[in-house]
């Protein structure tokens, strides 16, 4: 059998423009790499043809007259991932669909029923691998679809939706698809080769803003350490790159396990390394040995999920007062030479003007190397959504393509959407300025960060600052949103 997985072209904000970072979709990897090894498989990560999205894919499905076509989409990008099937529909009529990843785990009883979905056959619920492999074989006649847990299949014009499984034994799963069967390539941070892998899975914290555990229920499950370093090995010999983001949700949830992989990864002495991940505040605040020993298996950059410094803020979030504990996580990454992103969510039901000010006042403060800063997003089936929608504050409930953090969809107690949504920008630009790279970063990026600081900031700042005499900030704010307002659009999907 012939199968195409494809994940969607539709891209977040981040903290640097977004064509100086294009990651492979980690998703379809996975689901590819597990699928039985007598089947064709494809791999095509939209994002790297964001440009000519329906010549390409016409020409790469008629080429390959795929039996099966699985997509992978979040909330924000599932009108993309409809329009996208009925493209392909269009082309290969006879052609099977199957939808997976959050959208379609979080809202299956609500896609199904929906007019759209008479264009899909199934939906992945949960974790894909094992699912998704057993449907192929289901296809063939190898299996039975009744049987295959986590899957929602159309019988007589309904969907059945078959009980939830038992997440997936990792110590089970191949290594995840990097070879010629991905079509799209050019993956990379800036001027540097990057891949992507996962070392373990899940997150037992009880942040109500997330949707992990619905995902992988309420778990936090580790890769074998063999797994870990033949997937590290792929990377580095045969894919010949040197960095790569570790996308585990929380890799630092056991620091005795983290120590454990960082001895595994110094012992194999790869040279020239650099590792970024994600992280807590909280544990890597209070291990400082285990961040040490990040540091000497080539750990080079954390993402911190510092949210909000109002204690009130805090307990919508059930994050705790964690101000504190992001002070010390900064202070101990930087002393062992790790780069910190430093992320805030703003839009919570305590913030006013003030508020938005004082947020971006501690980051800066905290002397974090860079920031990705999100407007509180009430995700499907979160306790945060729940508790929105019963006070009054979501403005925008059903509308999910402004769902990707950048967007104002709730409202505060004391401001509006549209004010939210211009104070998280305004003091953006006049509390942390233009980015000023730090020493560490100037000195593994030296390249790019001279062109940063002595060219392109320079002419950038002198044509912004020559606006603002001209039209002040108001202006500068409404060309830009329309700008990023049409980030995600796609004309040539627009007939579909």
């Amino acid at each position: 059998m012939k199968v195409v997985l494809i994940s969607m072209p539709d891209v977040a904000p981040i903290f640097i423009h977004d064509m100086a970072v294009h990651l492979p979709n980690h998703g379809i990897a996975c689901l590819g790499g597990n699928i039985d090894d007598r089947h064709d498989v494809y791999l095509i990560d939209l994002v790297r043809k964001r440009r000519n999205l329906r010549s390409y894919l016409t020409k790469q499905l008629k080429q390959i007259q795929p039996d099966l076509v699985g997509l992978s989409a979040m909330t924000w990008q599932f009108d993309t991932c409809l329009r996208l099937i009925r493209l392909i529909k269009n082309l290969l009529p006879g052609c099977r669909i199957a939808v997976g990843g959050y959208h379609a785990t979080l809202m299956s009883e609500e896609v199904a029923p929906a007019p759209a979905s008479q264009w899909i056959d199934f939906m992945i619920r949960g974790e894909g691998e094992e699912t998704f492999r057993r449907l192929i074989n289901a296809l063939e006649g190898m299996d039975r679809l009744e049987e295959i847990p986590s899957l929602s299949y159309r019988r007589d014009g309904k969907f059945i939706h078959n009980e939830r499984g038992k997440p997936c034994d990792l110590s089970r799963l191949k290594l995840p698809l990097r070879d010629r069967r991905r079509l799209t390539g050019g993956y990379h941070f800036v001027t540097s080769r990057m891949e992507v892998m996962e070392m373990s899975r899940g997150c037992t914290r009880n942040c109500t803003f997330c949707s992990i555990q619905h995902m992988y229920g309420r778990s936090h499950r580790t890769y074998p350490m063999e797994r870990i370093l033949a997937d590290l090995d792929d990377i580095y010999f045969n894919k010949k790159t040197r960095m790569v983001f570790v996308v585990d949700d929380n890799f630092v949830l056991n620091p005795r396990w983290v120590i454990r992989v960082c001895d595994a990864i110094i012992a194999r002495r790869y040279m020239g390394l650099k590792l970024a991940v994600q992280a807590d505040c909280i544990a890597i605040a209070r291990h400082e040995e285990m961040v040490r020993k990040m540091a000497e298996a080539g750990f080079f950059s954390v993402f911190l999920g510092i949210e909000n410094v109002s204690r009130l803020n805090l307990e919508t979030l059930r994050k705790g007062e964690i101000a504190d504990e992001a002070e010390k996580a900064v202070e101990n990454c930087h002393k062992y030479g790790l780069s910190v992103v430093g992320g805030m969510i703003f839009g919570l039901p305590q913030d006013d003007e003030t508020a938005i000010r004082d947020n971006y006042r501690f980051l800066k403060g905290l002397g974090v190397d860079a920031i990705y800063c999100q407007i509180l997003t009430p995700y499907p089936k979160t306790q945060v959504r729940d508790d929105l929608i019963r006070e009054g504050l979501v403005t925008n409930c059903d509308d999910y393509r402004w769902y990707n953090g950048l967007w104002a969809n709730v409202r505060t107690r004391y401001l509006d959407a549209e004010r939210l949504q211009y104070l998280f920008w305004f003091y953006r630009q006049t509390v942390l300025g233009w980015w000023e790279p730090s020493a560490k970063t100037r000195k593994t990026g030296r390249q790019w960060t001279a062109i940063w600081i002595y060219l392109i900031r320079p002419v950038l700042k002198f044509l912004v600052e020559r606006k603002l005499r001209k039209t002040g900030w108001e202006d500068r704010y409404q060309r830009e949103t329309a700008r990023l307002r049409q980030r995600n659009e796609f004309e040539d999907l627009r007939d579909f």
